[in-house]
C-alpha cells in the first residue's frame, strides 16, 4: 500500500469512529468525548478511562492503547488486523470501549 493509500484508509477509519461517537451522543447512548489531533484520536469514556488510537505512518499501522493494553493493527485483505492475534480492529475497539464504558458498544460499519 502506498503512503497516500495508508493515510486515506486511516483517516477514513478515524472519521468513522468519530461519526459513530457523535451518533451515540445525539441518541443519548453513551457520553464519550473525543479529541483528534492529526492521526491521534483520544476517546474519554465515562469513569475517566481513555482509549487512544494513533496512526503509525512509518510502519503503516494503526495502534490502540486501552486499559487492557496496547494493540497494533496492519491492513490485510481489506481489514485492519491485530499483528499478534489476527483480531479485527473494530471488533477489538468495541470490546475495549464496551468494557471501559460499562455498556455494549458496536463500531461496525
Amino acid at each position: 500500500m502506498t503512503d497516500v493509500e495508508y493515510l486515506a484508509k486511516t483517516r477514513a477509519m478515524l472519521d468513522h469512529i468519530e461519526a459513530k461517537i457523535d451518533e451515540w451522543l445525539d441518541s443519548d447512548v453513551i457520553d464519550i468525548d473525543s479529541h483528534r489531533s492529526g492521526g491521534l484520536l483520544e476517546l474519554s469514556l465515562p469513569g475517566g478511562s481513555k482509549i487512544i488510537l494513533n496512526t503509525q505512518a512509518p510502519l503503516q499501522e494503526l495502534w490502540m492503547a486501552a486499559r487492557a493494553g496496547g494493540f497494533h493493527f496492519r491492513y490485510v485483505d481489506g481489514l485492519w488486523l491485530d499483528t499478534k492475534t489476527g483480531a479485527e480492529f473494530l471488533s477489538m475497539l468495541a470490546a475495549q470501549a464496551s468494557a471501559q464504558g460499562g455498556k455494549p458498544l458496536n463500531f461496525s460499519v
